[in-house]
């Protein structure tokens, strides 16, 4: 790896680095002088845990720094047969996707963040952004994961619809007819539209598949005590 560094970027990593890269691949924290090189050493545990082919996430403040070092150290890997990411504000959804599955992936915490969340909120595997998470450097990690820690992440959705929605729910339950409509199971506690149901559901709600994951908005309200 250092051989590697100085043949791309002219770079060595010196002991005081090689000690740092140590204690970071052993998942602990490595307090650094300004100009030690916190930037290069970072590459030593980086491209250790990225061998696995698992991913390795390199975390940084702002999308400058994440983009700066992606170019910088990105040679590096590149070098070395390795894919590299960065994810940051403004990007597609194609180049994120792509980026996350570079075998090391710069990128900030609010980025990160955000997309693990995002993730939580999919209803299939093959919408997720991020895959199985493994590896992770943080850079300043006192302001990462103490300043910044205390603002929560919170992804805002559309608005709530109104109360026509449960009032509309409510007109079609009252009007649904046992059997005919509706099954029940009293052992489970349960009830089931029957085929008549779904249809006549499908026709006062206004949409075409009452099982589409698009109408789960309808299905949530509807099923509601």
């Amino acid at each position: 790896m250092s051989g590697s560094a100085w043949r791309v970027l002219k770079l060595k990593h010196f002991r005081v680095q090689l000690i740092g890269g140590i204690v970071l691949h052993q998942g602990r924290i490595a307090e650094m002088k300004t100009g030690e090189g916190k930037t290069l050493v970072a590459t030593l545990a980086a491209y250790l845990n990225a061998l696995e082919g698992k991913g390795v996430h390199v975390v940084t403040v702002n999308d400058y720094l994440a983009n700066r070092d992606r170019e910088w150290m990105g040679k590096i890997y590149e070098f070395l047969g390795l894919t590299v990411g960065c994810v940051i504000h403004g990007i597609t959804s194609e180049e994120r996707n792509a980026a996350y599955q570079a075998d090391i992936t710069y990128g900030t915490n609010n980025e990160f963040g955000f997309d693990y969340l995002r993730d939580n909120m999919v209803l299939y595997k093959e919408q997720l952004t991020q895959r199985e998470l493994n590896f992770a450097i943080i850079d300043e990690v006192d302001s990462i994961l103490i300043d910044e820690a205390r603002t929560p992440l919170i992804i805002s959705g559309q608005g709530a619809k109104s109360t026509e929605l449960y009032q509309k729910a409510d007109r079609f339950v009252t009007s649904l007819r046992r059997e005919e409509d509706f099954t029940t199971d009293e052992k489970d506690k349960t009830v089931a539209l029957t085929e008549e149901g779904v249809s006549k559901c499908e026709k006062h709600f206004g949409i075409d598949n009452f099982s589409d994951p698009e109408n789960m908005e309808t299905t949530i309200t509807f099923c509601k005590p």
